[in-house]
């Protein structure tokens, strides 16, 4: 029997992730949920700060399944591309698994995609801020 090889996020990058989200989090002086996914969208690894929102907990699958499905930050990237197509703008926010809030953000290894991040918990720019600092941190591991 042959095994084929397929590279994943790892749940330890996943920990160092979320702590740098949370680090951000705090500073914004937001509390947030944070939802990592395989390469194939199936859950990784969550995290919801004390005090986070209920909503939370959805908003930042959703945004970790968007970005790891199309291989695209949720947010901006998305509104440029839907913007101008009503058709496209109302049917892909009825997808599921879909949310057009920034927040999402695929994870990239040797130009393939391993995974996603979803955060919910601030303003969605403040969302987007904590991705930052995550995907900076995994950016930088040796």
């Amino acid at each position: 029997m042959k095994f084929i090889n397929k590279s994943s996020i790892s749940y330890t990058s996943c920990l160092l992730m979320a702590d740098a989200a949370i680090r951000k989090a705090d500073e914004l002086g937001i509390k947030i949920a944070i939802t990592f996914v395989d390469e194939s969208g199936v859950l990784k690894a969550f995290f919801k700060m004390d005090y986070a929102a209920l909503v939370t907990i959805d908003a930042s699958r959703k945004k970790a399944i968007t970005a790891v499905s199309y291989g695209i930050p949720s947010g901006d990237s998305w509104y440029e591309i839907i913007k101008d197509d009503p058709i496209l703008f109302n049917g892909i926010q009825q997808f599921r698994d879909f949310i057009l809030l920034g927040g999402g953000s695929p994870v990239i290894e040797d130009n393939s995609v391993i995974g996603a991040i979803g955060i919910s918990g601030g303003h969605y720019k403040q969302d987007e801020e904590c991705v930052k600092a995550a995907i900076k941190l995994y950016n930088e591991m040796p």
